[in-house]
This record gives C-alpha cells, structure tokens and sequence, in this order.
C-alpha cells in the first residue's frame, strides 16, 4: 500500500519541441537556431540541397531526394509532414505543406509571422488556387511576395517566441 504521506512522483517533462524548417527559402533560419537554444529545441533544417547550419547537438540538416539521388520537388515537404507532431513547431510559407501539418497536430508559422491555423486554413488553400487559376490565365504576368522587411524578422520572432512558451506549458 503506497505511503500516505509521501509527495506524488512529479510529472515527467514533455517531450521536447522540434522546430522543423522549410529551408529552400526560409529568410530566418539565423533566428529559429536562436530561440531554439533558448528553449532547448530540436532543430531539423529540411531542403533538397545542403544547407550550412550551425555545430550543435540540437540543429540536423536533412537533405531529401526522390530516392534516386536526384531531387524531388515535394521531397522535403513530405518529409517534414512525415515528422510533424503536436510537439513540432514548423516554418514555412508553402500553404499545401501548411495544411498537412496542421492535420497531423503541429504548429504553422510563416516567416512573417503569422500562424496558419485550423481557422485560417481553409481560406488561404482557396485563396492559394484561386491566385493560381488567374497566374495560368496570364502569360508573363507574375509578381511575388513584397520583399522580406525588419518588421517581418521581428514579427516572426514575437510569433516563435509566442508558440514555444505555449508549447513548453502544454
């Protein structure tokens, strides 16, 4: 019979958050190897070609290819949907990858950041098909993103700061 007067077993810690980046465009890499620090996080840097990162046990650079040694253009997208859980905080702009994510329980950021959730999804998806609808209409014209500002860095940093003290309570 257990003793009535000894304290519970404390809680064992939640596993640790992995921060997985989309890294063949992602403006902030410098930053999520910062506030991964900060929090003791994983880190896994996800492209089709290598990327530099930095010498830690927490950061793994993961190059993908379609199997074959050649690239695959959703390799890397697969993989990081493949490795997304609730415990995963994942960086990318790519909305189709966004909402795999979310369906496997993790957290979206963009590199503005702004969060993709499940409220926001939906209409970005629509929103995505749309723009790419009127794109397939019009030969030559394009256009992009505005370029990448401070306000922006900043931003994502408040939002990764954000998710990982939510995350780290949870």
């Amino acid at each position: 019979m257990p003793d009535p007067t000894s304290a519970p077993a404390p809680a064992p810690d939640p596993a640790p958050v992995t921060i997985l980046v989309d890294a063949d465009a992602c403006p902030v890499k410098e930053e999520i190897y910062r506030v991964a620090q900060r929090f003791g996080a994983e880190v896994r840097v996800v492209s089709n070609s290598p990327f530099r990162v930095p010498v830690s046990a927490r950061v793994r650079r993961v190059v993908v290819s379609d199997g074959t040694g050649g690239p695959k253009f959703d390799a890397a997208d697969d993989w990081i949907a493949e490795h997304a859980t609730p415990r995963s905080v994942v960086i990318t702009a790519d909305i189709l990858l966004a909402e795999r994510c979310l369906k496997a329980g993790a957290r979206v950021l963009k590199h503005d950041g702004r969060e993709f959730d499940a409220a926001s999804i939906g209409s970005a998806v629509a929103t995505r098909a749309i723009m790419e609808d009127l794109r397939a209409g019009m030969d030559g014209v394009g256009g992009g993103p505005p370029p990448f500002s401070k306000a922006d860095r900043s931003n994502f940093l408040q939002a990764l700061d954000r998710v990982m003290v939510q995350l780290r309570r949870s």
